[in-house]
């Protein structure tokens, strides 16, 4: 029986899941999206649009009770409040709750022997200065939470900076980590099923201008070795 597809996110990433749902009728018989400006990208492609604050628990109340299954496109939902719901979500809020936070992020991947730049977490300013008397400078000072798109980098490459860049976050949960001097980046998509299959796109070359994504290039101009090692 087709289910009814929630999302939480109607940008453009949301519209083309809502693009690729409609592809499937056989398994998909509705899009229900939430977000909150009106007429979004996805809702410009046939889904119907909740308009409400990713946050905001009456509106995810109201999407789940029209969706058999949840997704969301950004990290913004609530998790406290998706973790209360009789709903299928995938992925689940405990998930969801390590993608929202840099530092958790950072831990999983160390903890699961993903090799990672040396990272701290920041509790005060005399921290952030005995943290990076340890790492060394340069350092990218982070915020922890609702910080994309470059957005929520402080890079410190002096001791007189140290001060100014603790005090432009105001107060936001911070960690601290390294900074790697990286030639180019590249990404691996990979899509994993609730069977627990696995499949992965080809490797891409991502170029960033003012900390922004510019462009994708695909395949990534990279070699055999390289493409080797990142799958």
């Amino acid at each position: 029986m087709a289910k009814r597809l929630g999302i939480i996110g109607g940008g453009q990433l949301g519209m083309m899941i809502t693009e690729a749902a409609k592809n499937l009728s056989d398994a998909i018989s509705e899009i229900t999206v939430l977000d909150p400006t009106d007429n979004c990208p996805a809702a410009q492609a046939g889904a119907k649009q909740i308009i409400g604050d990713f946050k905001d628990e009456d509106a995810i109340v109201k999407l789940a009770e029209q969706s058999d299954i949840i997704t969301y496109e950004i990290e913004s939902g609530n998790t406290d409040v998706l973790s209360k719901l009789n709903a299928e979500i995938e992925p689940s809020p405990t998930t969801l709750g390590i993608i929202q936070d840099k530092l958790l992020q950072k831990k999983f991947l160390s903890e699961n022997e993903l090799p990672v730049s040396q990272f701290y977490e920041i509790t005060s300013l005399d921290d952030l200065r005995e943290k990076i008397n340890d790492l060394g400078l340069p350092v990218l000072l982070k915020a922890r939470r609702d910080a994309y798109d470059g957005r929520g980098n402080f890079k410190i490459t002096s001791p007189d900076e140290i001060e100014k860049a603790y005090q432009h976050f105001d107060g936001k949960s911070l960690m601290v980590e390294k900074f790697v001097n990286f030639k180019m980046e590249v990404s691996v998509i990979a899509a994993r099923n609730t069977k627990g299959e696995i499949a992965a796109y080809p490797l891409v070359e991502n170029i960033h201008e003012n900390n922004i994504l510019k462009m994708t290039i695909a395949p990534a101009r990279v070699s055999d070795d390289v493409i080797s090692n990142a799958g």
